[in-house]
């Protein structure tokens, strides 16, 4: 297995399932309704909503730093507004992070081990390690939306009685 194959199966695995570490992003949003994403139960929390979109931010941002576009994000783009709640923009957001999270596994898998050792832009780092943060990235809000979940739903049961 090449690095590239190795590294494109690591995303697809925290996006999709069969991680080493749990649920995976899809899994654990599977459940997640519009009404329960733009909870806060923690005041000073982000969203589940607003960490979707900043998982496909940084998924975004890593594919245009590989094919060597802009390297710092853009103004609101680490923590995306949401713009609304309804059903069809909570879709819109996961098939938005779904989509980022598809197209940097297809062109990682591309890569060869030579690209993938090579500097990311603006970086000490190479890309590989790059790429090996955005898995990591995926699992780390992986696990806070998992929480905040349980704190939409403990909270939601609290009130209705």
């Amino acid at each position: 297995m090449t690095r590239g194959e190795f590294l494109s199966d690591e995303l697809r695995r925290a996006l999709r399932g069969e991680a080493w570490h749990g649920p995976a992003l899809t899994e654990i949003l599977s459940q997640v309704a519009p009404e329960e994403a733009m909870q806060r139960p923690l005041p000073t929390a982000h969203t589940i909503w607003e960490i979707v979109l900043h998982i496909a931010s940084w998924s975004n941002i890593a594919l245009r730093r590989i094919n060597g576009g802009h390297v710092e994000p853009f103004d609101g783009e680490d923590w995306p507004e949401v713009g609304g709640f309804d059903s069809e923009k909570w879709e819109q957001a996961c098939e938005k992070m779904t989509d980022s999270y598809e197209r940097l596994s297809e062109v990682v898998l591309g890569m060869t081990d030579a690209e993938l050792a090579a500097k990311a832009p603006k970086s000490e780092r190479t890309l590989e390690a790059m790429i090996n943060g955005v898995a990591q990235h995926a699992a780390y809000h992986g696990g806070q939306i998992a929480l905040l979940k349980k704190g939409v739903t403990t909270h939601h049961r609290r009130t209705a009685l």
